[in-house]
């Protein structure tokens, strides 16, 4: 029997730029309020469900347009279009300033758990535009996680099974409005745990819901109850 540990973090947290480089949006400051600069409502939702659930929450401090801490190293996009041409130096400092210590303490938190003979399940909390390049997004929340991996299959059918029928009208859908098996902070950790040890999911909420006009707070209550539920019933059954 393994015990289960929540993990949450939220990789598109903030829209910050340190003042040392903040010279490189000096003409498009704009850019940083938009859904590219960050994930609204993204930080509050995952502070929401680890402070309700008990568990700890990881938090980038930068921007995504200045360092995507959802993205692997060898990945192009990890760099911005603003960040991209930044000399060696600069970007190592960043790297070692911002990105590899959120990436070693969640990767630290993930290893002690498993040694201490717990199932991990890992949460990682996003918000996505309702429109992107002229395409309206018909999803309300979003549970991403890789086909490939029957444990993480299992339990987003067994979430989407709590949270669906709490509001019939939300529209749940798997693996939208991106592919659960795209290159993001969870690769890291499917690459080094077995299927079984190590659940990781990726929470999209659609930003149109991110207000005081749409039951923000009465959504966040219905994700945090039905992912409690989840839990318990995954606990249960093991």
């Amino acid at each position: 029997m393994l015990d289960v540990a929540l993990l949450v973090t939220c990789e598109h947290a903030v829209n910050h730029i340190p003042a040392r480089w903040q010279h490189l949006y000096h003409d498009n400051h704009e850019v940083l309020e938009t859904h590219r600069g960050w994930d609204p409502g993204a930080a509050e939702l995952a502070h929401a469900i680890a402070k309700g659930l008990h568990a700890p929450c990881f938090m980038a401090r930068v921007s995504r347009l200045l360092l995507d801490h959802n993205r692997s190293p060898h990945n192009r996009s990890l760099w911005s279009e603003f960040s991209r041409d930044l000399p060696a130096s600069d970007k190592a400092l960043l790297l070692d300033d911002f990105y590899h210590p959120f990436r070693d303490q969640a990767g630290r938190w993930i290893a002690e758990r498993h040694a201490d003979g717990n199932r991990v399940i890992h949460l990682s909390v996003h918000s996505f535009a309702p429109v992107l390049d002229g395409e309206v997004r018909r999803v309300d929340v979003g549970i991403l996680y890789d086909e490939q991996r029957s444990d993480e299959a299992f339990f987003a059918d067994l979430w989407k099974s709590r949270l669906a029928p709490c509001s019939p009208q939300l529209r749940v859908r798997f693996n939208v409005p991106y592919r659960g098996r795209s290159d993001c902070h969870l690769a890291t950790y499917r690459g080094l745990y077995k299927s079984r040890d190590y659940v990781g999911i990726e929470l999209e909420i659609n930003q149109s819901l991110v207000d005081g006009k749409n039951n923000w707070s009465f959504l966040q209550k219905q994700i945090i109850d039905s992912l409690r539920n989840s839990l318990v019933e995954l606990a249960s059954d093991e």
